[in-house]
């Protein structure tokens, strides 16, 4: 159980059978009367952001989150399904819950799973994954027209930018906090 002088940036809270998660905060306290909680507030599930006010003393649940480690197993076309790496239970999502993260997910990959009242409501993937391009544009020597980067295809089918020597079929590393190139692997 929190109270509203526990509130700051992070904290995640249960409103009507909803997590939040505290995203800007700001304690008020006028000339005279009770200290203000002013709180941009997240939730967890949709998405959606809205401004709250709380006055001190006001008392609020704590989310019942759990987070497990989940390896993605295979996608059905309209489900994607993860393995609990400890008890072998499975659990599926669709493409909305998994969200972004699909451009970079390949079988056997763990990732991070949140729970709220032993659902799953989130996915968060490793900061880097090694994924093998598929296609790219071989590098002609001396083309410097094209710039310093060019796309590449991966195996996942999401279209990074790569420099000009990275060529077909080799691995490299992805940030997936960025999406961005990282590193050609050694193999």
């Amino acid at each position: 159980m929190f109270e509203s002088g526990d509130l700051k940036k992070g904290v995640k809270i249960e409103i009507d059978g909803d997590p939040y998660v505290i995203v800007q905060f700001e304690f008020v306290k006028p000339g005279k009367g009770q200290a203000l909680y002013k709180c941009r507030l997240k939730n967890m599930v949709t998405g959606a952001q809205f401004d709250r006010t709380y006055r001190s003393g006001e008392k609020f649940n704590e989310a019942n989150l759990e987070e497990h480690e989940m390896e993605y197993l295979y996608n059905d076309g309209e489900s994607y399904c993860f393995m609990n790496t400890s008890t072998y239970t499975q659990e599926f999502l669709n493409k909305v819950q998994v969200g972004e993260a699909i451009n970079l997910l390949k079988e056997n990959t763990v990732c991070s799973m949140l729970f709220f009242d032993h659902r799953p409501i989130g996915l968060t993937l490793p900061n880097f994954v090694d994924l093998r391009i598929e296609h790219t544009d071989p590098w002609v020597k001396g083309d410097t027209a094209s710039g310093d980067s060019k796309p590449a295809t991966l195996e996942t089918g999401h279209v990074v930018q790569v420099p000009p020597f990275v060529e077909e079929g080799e691995l490299i590393r992805i940030d997936t906090r960025t999406g961005q190139y990282v590193e050609r692997v050694k193999n």
